[in-house]
């Protein structure tokens, strides 16, 4: 089996743009689930409006993509608003399940034959990002990094990812550790102890959603922008599951656990792709056992078990503490 092949697709999704919007993401619900005890399972969600919210406003309403930017952000403080006055004095189980709902509603709402003439319905909307390429500073030229090989391009859209995600990092870093982020995590571990104190735990909780679900737009307007197309489908309920698997994988309430638990679930995710697809072209596994068509499902399964064995024996994920998973979800 060729080995360097198998690594090096692995390194490439460790640190490729797709494990940046997925960390983006993931710190935002971080927020919102490690720091604060929300039960977000919607927060794709919030990268759907972020997406749709750029992709609109450039391609049906004709503004700049900057404008675009502040539609989507808009958005996603409407929705998270709109998720929070209702629920957020309410048990823990009520948010979980009307941020889930939310998810799917607006999906089938994006993809919908009523929305198409501004949405593009199942279609979705391309080549809006043309701007954001336009002031590409990086020469047409090969980067090399190890053993990959990236286009000036990809040099462009790597640097602003994972400076995004930098930057998004150190705001959590520094709110967590001020007094605002004391009484975060007061929230999540004593409501009522905090009620107890004077603080509005109602509004700590808004704006930590608030927060969460902005960066979560920002992941999402990332993603649509990288690929210059954005697709209702492509924000079903799956990808917040994948989010919180990697936030339990890095280790919840902990700051550099999303970077951590994003990268490590990509890498690993296409280290078994490559792997089994290798040991089915070269006669290994015999095609009777498992053809090129199963190894999607099959990796799927793999890191589920992964995932499985982690809960068992580190529930804290590998930057935690075993205290960030006692949820008070009363």
């Amino acid at each position: 089996m060729n080995w360097e092949v198998i690594l090096s697709d692995a390194l490439r999704a460790g640190i490729g743009p797709i494990a940046a919007v997925y960390a983006l993401s993931a710190v935002g619900l971080n927020l919102h689930f490690g720091y604060t005890g929300l039960l977000n399972f919607g927060q794709v969600a919030f990268m759907l409006v972020g997406a749709y919210g750029v992709a609109v406003s450039v391609s049906t309403f004709g503004l700049s993509l900057a404008a675009g930017v502040f539609v989507g952000l808009a958005c996603s403080v409407a929705l998270a608003l709109l998720l929070g006055l209702p629920t957020l004095r309410l048990r823990a189980e009520y948010l979980a399940i009307a941020t889930i709902s939310a998810g799917e509603i607006l999906r089938l709402f994006y993809r919908s034959e009523w929305s198409e003439p501004v949405t593009g319905g199942v279609f979705g909307l391309q080549q809006f990002a043309n701007d954001f390429y336009a002031v590409n500073p990086f020469p047409p030229n090969q980067y090399q990094f190890l053993t990959l090989m990236f286009s000036a391009r990809d040099m462009w859209v790597l640097t602003v990812s994972w400076g995004l995600v930098a930057v998004a990092t150190l705001v959590v870093w520094l709110l967590v550790r001020s007094p605002w982020g004391r009484v975060l995590r007061s929230v999540r571990e004593d409501e009522d102890a905090v009620r107890s104190l004077g603080k509005s735990v109602y509004t700590y909780k808004m704006a930590s959603l608030v927060l969460g679900g902005a960066l979560g737009s920002i992941a999402g307007m990332l993603l649509a922008i990288q690929n210059q197309s954005v697709n209702p489908d492509s924000y079903d309920p799956v990808v917040t599951f994948y989010l919180y698997t990697l936030l339990v994988l890095g280790g919840a309430g902990r700051v550099f656990g999303p970077i951590l638990g994003s990268a490590l679930f990509w890498a690993i995710l296409t280290f078994l792709d490559s792997l089994l697809r290798e040991a089915i072209s070269n006669g290994i596994v015999p095609p009777t056992v498992i053809d090129e068509s199963e190894v999607g499902a099959l990796r799927m399964a793999l890191v589920g078990l992964g995932l499985m064995l982690l809960m068992i024996f580190r529930p804290q994920g590998i930057l935690g503490s075993r205290k960030e998973m006692l949820l008070d979800a009363r």
